[in-house]
């Protein structure tokens, strides 16, 4: 460690940087004093001598774990390649980094460039061995603070939430009350809501039936105000994502849950990056603790519903309803002229059923009528023709005009959508895959790979009026 007067001319000649960092936006939105003792930083470059003196603070809020990108970490490595800094000012170790990945490369950048690492306690030398050992054993000692904090705090959580007294965060319908502890939300209305949810799937046993049914009645349900916290909501039409979350969370039925989802790292770049929120089978769950609080149901009822689900669940190998066919040539190809959503497609009739190509997602999600449904018999295999003069973005008619109709036009487009594939920024350019046994794959545009043989029969079936199209793009149902 050296002193100020060891300075030489060639490091004060370049220029200081102080890097300042805080861990966490709460850190930054309440821990002022902590930011204003890393600014002053730059008074004691000056003093030591620097004439020119730049602030990183691009990582306010970002911690140094290794696992978040840090911008403002970024650009003091790469100045330093640059060779443009003679000291780095750090008001500790543990605001630099507190992984040994970051803090060691570092170290190397400073000691090739001869760069001096200055804080509080004195100016180093990273090229002097002793320097070099004192850094070295900084940036471990902070590295070990981070993983100790760390583990205690979850280990605190985890012995309080085996207990089921950890304030976790409660679904719609419950609150924490300072006083009394998890119970019901006092307002009456949304506790009936949330009951008609689940009576109506006990009467219907199928979540998209008593969504429907919900919908057709034109009930309401809380949404948060800001999109994330229920500190405040509002009342929106019923969406099919609220009586699935309802009917799928063990909360309503008395339950208290803790470790439901994990952390994931993976490597991205050469980095470690966490990713949250990935769901657990209720039997790796952490705590799980039944009759914990009192339930809109019971936990009998809830497993029931559990059966009921996963009966209804189309597509799941060995499931009741898997292997429906899927003989449509253009499945996952089509999308929606009018909303630019991918068609689904489904098989009507006796098995192995008829495709039909519909645009399902206002349906599904808010309970509305359906863009349009097209008849597949006559797309397979389609007209590169007549399917290119009827579903043409050009073509100056539209397809159906129904009679009882109460949008007769439809507004110009201002060609920033092109209607042939229905999304912004597409051209039309989706592959066509063959189904013909022994034919490879076609990558071909789709008006080169569709055959001459077969036109459209029947046209569109839908709600409403106007140029309603279907194109030919990229979208997946």
């Amino acid at each position: 460690m050296t002193n100020a007067e060891s300075l030489p001319a060639a490091v004060l000649g370049r220029k200081a940087v102080v890097y300042v960092r805080q861990s966490s936006p709460g850190q930054v939105e309440h821990n002022f004093e902590s930011r204003r003792r890393q600014y002053e930083l730059a008074e004691t470059a000056r003093r030591r001598g620097f004439r020119t003196v730049e602030v990183i603070d691009d990582d306010l809020g970002r911690s140094a774990s290794g696992m978040v990108a840090r911008p403002g970490f970024d650009r003091l490595v790469a100045a330093l390649c640059a060779g443009e800094v003679g000291g780095v000012l750090c008001f500790d170790a543990s605001r630099l980094a507190r992984n040994g990945r970051d803090w060691h490369h570092l170290l190397e950048l400073c000691g090739l460039v001869a760069a001096r690492v200055i804080d509080l306690d004195g100016v180093y030398d990273p090229r002097l061995p002793n320097d070099r050992l004192l850094l070295g054993m900084k940036g471990s000692i902070s590295e070990f603070e981070l993983g100790v904090i760390r583990a205690r705090m979850l280990e605190a959580a985890k012995r309080k939430a085996a207990r089921g007294e950890l304030r976790i965060g409660v679904p719609i319908g419950y609150v924490w009350h300072k006083e009394y502890g998890l119970g019901f939300d006092p307002d009456e209305r949304l506790q009936e809501a949330i009951r008609m949810v689940f009576e109506r799937f006990r009467k219907l046993g199928s979540a998209r039936q008593a969504f429907l049914s919900l919908a057709a009645e034109e009930l309401s349900f809380p949404r948060p105000s800001d999109g994330k916290r229920m500190t405040s909501f509002e009342w929106t039409p019923i969406r099919y994502r609220n009586v699935i979350g309802l009917l799928k969370n063990p909360f309503y039925a008395g339950a208290y849950a803790y470790g439901k989802r994990e952390m994931r790292v993976t490597m991205v770049d050469g980095r470690a990056r966490k990713t949250y929120g990935h769901g657990k089978p209720m039997e790796a769950w952490e705590v799980l603790i039944k009759n914990h609080h009192e339930g809109y149901i019971d936990w009998a009822e809830f497993e029931r519903n559990q059966e009921t689900l996963e009966a209804n669940t189309y597509g799941r190998v060995g499931g009741v309803k898997s292997g429906r066919g899927g003989k449509a040539l253009l499945a996952g190809m089509l999308t929606c002229g009018r909303c630019g959503r991918g068609l689904a497609v489904v098989y009507a009739g006796a098995p192995p059923g008829r495709p039909m190509y519909r645009c399902d997602r206002p349906n599904l999600q808010l309970g509305r009528a359906r863009c349009l449904v097209l008849e597949g018999r006559g797309l397979t295999p389609p007209s590169r023709r007549n399917f290119s003069k009827r579903y043409s973005p050009w073509r100056s008619k539209p397809l159906w005009k129904p009679n009882a109709c109460k949008r007769k036009t439809r507004p110009k487009s201002d060609g920033r959508r092109n209607s042939i594939c229905g999304r912004p920024g597409l051209a039309g350019r989706a592959a066509v895959c063959s189904l013909r046994p022994g034919q490879p794959f076609d990558r071909r545009p789709v008006g080169e790979a569709l055959g001459d043989r077969a036109a459209p029969r029947r046209g569109l079936q839908g709600p409403c009026g106007g140029s309603d199209a279907v194109g030919v793009g990229g979208g997946t149902a």
